[in-house]
């Protein structure tokens, strides 16, 4: 009889022990979405260095399913989709959503302000030091595991355009109430819509005259083939935000040896991110 005991004891330890590998290595698929393609230079740093670098420092465990292009949400639902754990992660604007996020559109009311990696540490600086910034964030249910950010503002035209003057009397197109205003004030009739085809679209057909925004948001739209005409200087700044957020429930649910993979992944994913913003800005 003790004999048989002490054999099953061996056999439900050695069960036991051939488990743990497998417990030790399982892993967890991250779903990600982003409104815009794969292809711009923001697109590209968080596919190439950002993600690897969050499977890298979980050692594995941790893997991003992500999709791009608007495939699961538009820039205007990412916040809800996010929000609600439609999806884990997920690229936000906030001036896509100033009703849910309005202490963020207070970025977009400086008309100078830094850029490149200068620009990535004040939003750095602004999050780790206000935090009211990341408590409007937890309001909606999300994290921010990432901030990233956009390019000076631009001015991109269908017709000739030597100054801003010339905007008057013209339909432009920008997402920040605060553009918004300027435009009306220049004499333009300034709308909003959904960025990608939409925007597209409305450049081709002539519905609208031009858009003021982040140069690199135009230069991945090509706008440039219906509006050639820009106007860009690295003194105007956009203050434009994108947070990668995550579901607060997921980053609750991640163990804590999880959590601090990401946030290492993002310390060295911030190291290389201005320089490359000052290359795609040249390249542009």
């Amino acid at each position: 009889m003790k004999t048989r005991y002490l054999h099953q004891k061996l056999m439900a330890l050695l069960l036991a022990t051939s488990l743990l590998p497998a417990v030790a290595s399982a892993s967890q698929t991250l779903t990600y979405s982003d409104h815009e393609p794969l292809g711009g230079m923001r697109t590209r740093f968080i596919n190439d260095v950002f993600f690897p670098a969050i499977e890298k420092e979980s050692q594995g465990r941790l893997k991003i399913d992500a999709h791009w292009g608007g495939e699961l949400n538009t820039s205007y639902e990412a916040l809800s989709k996010v929000s609600k754990g439609d999806v884990d992660m997920a690229t936000v604007v906030p001036e896509y959503n100033a009703d849910q996020l309005p202490l963020h559109q207070i970025f977009k009311s400086f008309p100078v302000g830094p850029t490149g990696a200068q620009q990535v540490a004040f939003f750095r600086h602004v999050y780790a030091d206000v935090p009211a910034f990341p408590a409007e964030l937890k309001k909606n249910n999300v994290v921010s595991v990432f901030l990233e950010t956009g390019y000076p503002l631009a001015f991109f035209s269908s017709k000739t355009m030597p100054d801003l003057g010339k905007i008057k009397g013209g339909t432009w197109r920008s997402a920040s109430f605060w553009h918004r205003d300027f435009l009306q004030n220049a004499g333009a009739t300034p709308v909003t819509m959904p960025w990608g085809e939409p925007t597209y679209n409305a450049l081709k057909t002539g519905a609208i005259d031009g858009m003021m925004l982040n140069v690199d948001s135009g230069y991945d739209l090509k706008a440039y083939q219906y509006a050639p005409n820009v106007l860009i200087s690295k003194e105007l700044w956009l203050g434009h935000l994108y947070i990668l957020a995550m579901n607060e429930k997921t980053w609750d649910k991640l163990s804590p040896e999880d959590q601090a993979a990401i946030q290492r992944a993002a310390q060295t994913a911030y190291q290389s991110l201005g320089s490359e913003m000052d290359h795609s800005f040249n390249t542009q």
